[in-house]
This record gives C-alpha cells, sequence and structure tokens, in this order.
C-alpha cells in the first residue's frame, strides 16, 4: 500500500514549477506539479501515455494546435509523442500520472 496527500507540503515558486512524486505504484508515478501564476513549462512530450488532472487552480494547456483552458477538476489524457506546454493563470496544483517506465527527472527538466 502506498499513501500520499497533493496538499501537504504546498510550496510555489515564483520562477519555475515544482515537481514532486507523490508515490509510485507497480504501474504509475503520482507526480505534483506545482505553478505559481504565470509561470509557464515549454513544449514537451514523452513516449508513453499522460493523465494531466487540475486539482487548483486554472492553466492554459497547449496541444494539437489549440490552446485549452483547464480548470479545477479538468482531467486530459495523452499518447506518447503528443507536444504539450502549460501556463498558469492562477496558482495551480496539478497532478501528472506517469507509466512506471517514465522519468520524473524528464518532468523535472522541463519545469526549469
Amino acid at each position: 500500500m502506498a499513501k500520499a496527500n497533493i496538499y501537504n507540503g504546498v510550496e510555489f515558486n515564483e520562477q519555475k514549477p515544482v515537481v514532486s512524486v507523490l508515490l509510485e505504484t507497480d504501474f504509475t508515478k503520482e507526480v505534483r506539479i506545482l505553478m505559481h501564476k504565470g509561470t509557464e513549462m515549454a513544449k514537451h512530450q514523452t513516449s508513453f501515455p499522460i493523465v494531466v488532472e487540475v486539482v487548483e487552480g486554472i492553466i492554459k494547456f497547449g496541444v494539437n494546435g489549440e490552446v485549452l483552458t483547464l480548470e479545477k477538476g479538468a482531467l486530459i489524457a495523452l499518447d506518447g509523442g503528443v507536444a504539450h506546454d502549460l501556463k498558469a493563470i492562477e496558482n495551480a496544483i496539478i497532478r501528472l500520472t506517469l507509466t512506471k517506465y517514465d522519468e520524473t527527472s524528464r518532468v523535472e527538466q522541463t519545469a526549469g
């Protein structure tokens, strides 16, 4: 059994997103991304499918030539190889689900 709380230790950085692994299971890695209003994650992609959930706040999510406004409660799933970018419109808490085979270091590098 693994347990975590997405709200524990929330500290935003005004300069860049803060990435932390909440927990790992046999098949996923659950990652929290804290984005202060105005911070961005440049266009990036992964080889594996992902699921992004906006737990708090509002972000602009660029994908497939569109910019989507995702608010609290929104979920989006992407196949591997799909480029996307994020910008926080409000302070945002984001949950990212990665496959076990994906590297969290890739997410940390994208955050700056």
